[in-house]
């Protein structure tokens, strides 16, 4: 099999205080967090992970959270000397940052960009101040602007905006007027999608009661899409949309059944070999990721993916992209032949789901794309 292309992902898990929405492995702790003995972790668990690497090139690398900007520059300057020791890290890689707009949450961005963060994603979800509170967030519109502005201000172009709909009390108009405030700001990158409320947060034990019905979430969707294609955003993923071609690296190799290496609380890596395709996890719980690295260094068991697995996987993650997938790239990244895809894509076609392009492309229609969780469905292992 041949190796695909190879990221990193880094987890940092703090927060100042946990939304009501997110299901992410993030905790509250703010200043409280033990920033310094969780880096000293990473360093260590980074040399582990290069051992994976093998000497293989790292694409992109991405700080997500939690909130990465709750750690200072100095601190990510840090982290990132430290992949540029255990890694051969291209010399056009794209570094991500994820970062909270407020100014309690966000750090220097010129500091960050010195310490080698090239793009920037912040969180803002929305510019309406009141729908801000109802979904626990501790920024106001204004520090999206100013955050945005500062990034560029320290030379960093590419940046991602993060928006939701379908809040508590959104209408139709607020969630246009979003777009509207998003696009003025000339991001590169917008990332707009619905809230759900997953198990395990605050909102799915007590789900808002003015959430918006499915008519107006749909209207919401198909305007907003139309409103950030004639703003010159493309959309090439669910929910993501890029001005000028400039997808997010990172996440296309995720979408695409790259590999990918993990560093951090809760953490999910992938490796292809010739042992086949692996996947790992590192320590959900901070302290205990903490403990584990401090005593041991490695802290994941890889579990190796049986075919029917890693078709699903594969079209999980592929079918979400607009423009699909080659055949070619299936074969490369899982090791299968084209056969193993024929039975489900003949039944995905027969609903109008999928559509080949050509004899060696399949992508999803905008039926499919509506119902992305029935088409994906048709990939599902089949019980024994």
């Amino acid at each position: 099999m041949t190796p695909p292309p190879l990221s990193l992902y880094v987890h940092l898990p703090w927060c100042v205080q946990k939304c009501p929405y997110c299901d992410f492995n993030s905790h509250a702790a703010g200043d409280a967090a033990p920033r310094q003995r969780y880096l000293d972790a990473v360093l260590l668990d980074l040399e582990v992970e290069a051992s994976k690497a093998a000497g293989r090139r790292i694409d992109s690398v991405f700080l997500g959270g939690g909130t990465p900007s709750l750690f200072s520059p100095d601190e990510i300057g840090r982290l990132l000397a430290g992949v540029q020791a255990h890694f051969d890290v291209a010399v056009d890689a794209e570094i991500t940052m994820e970062a909270n707009p407020g100014t309690v949450e966000c750090g220097d961005p010129a500091g960050y960009r010195a310490a080698g963060v090239n793009r920037l994603s912040f969180g803002g979800q929305s510019f309406n101040d009141e729908l801000l509170k109802k979904i626990g967030r501790i920024h106001n519109s204004q520090d999206i602007a100013r955050a945005v502005g500062s990034a560029r201000d320290a030379g960093v172009d590419n940046v991602n905006i993060d928006l939701m709909y379908g809040l508590p009390g959104q209408s139709v108009a607020m969630a246009i007027e979003d777009i509207d405030r998003a696009v003025s700001l000339g991001p590169a990158h917008i990332s707009w999608y619905q809230l759900t409320l997953e198990p395990n947060t605050v909102f799915f034990a007590r789900p808002p009661t003015d959430l918006p019905d499915d008519e107006t979430a749909v209207e919401i969707q198909d305007r907003g899409q139309a409103l950030l294609e004639e703003s010159g955003y493309r959309q090439y993923e669910v929910s993501a949309f890029a001005r000028n071609d400039q997808k997010c690296r990172h996440n296309l190799n995720y979408w695409l059944f790259g590999d990918y290496l993990a560093v951090g609380a809760g953490a999910h890596g992938k490796i292809s070999g010739a042992g086949g395709v692996v996947r790992y996890m590192k320590p959900l719980n901070p302290l205990q990721y903490m403990k584990t690295i401090e005593a041991q260094g490695e802290s994941a068991a890889p579990v190796a993916l049986a075919k029917a697995d890693l078709v699903f996987e594969f079209m999980l993650n592929a079918l979400r992209l607009t423009d699909g997938f080659s055949q070619s790239v299936f074969c490369e990244r899982t090791g299968l032949s084209a056969a193993e895809l024929e039975g489900a894509m003949r039944n995905a076609s027969e609903k109008g789901l999928v559509s080949r392009e050509n004899e060696s492309r399949w992508r999803p229609t905008a039926l499919g794309m509506r119902f992305l969780n029935d088409l994906q469905a048709e990939f599902l292992p089949t019980q024994a």
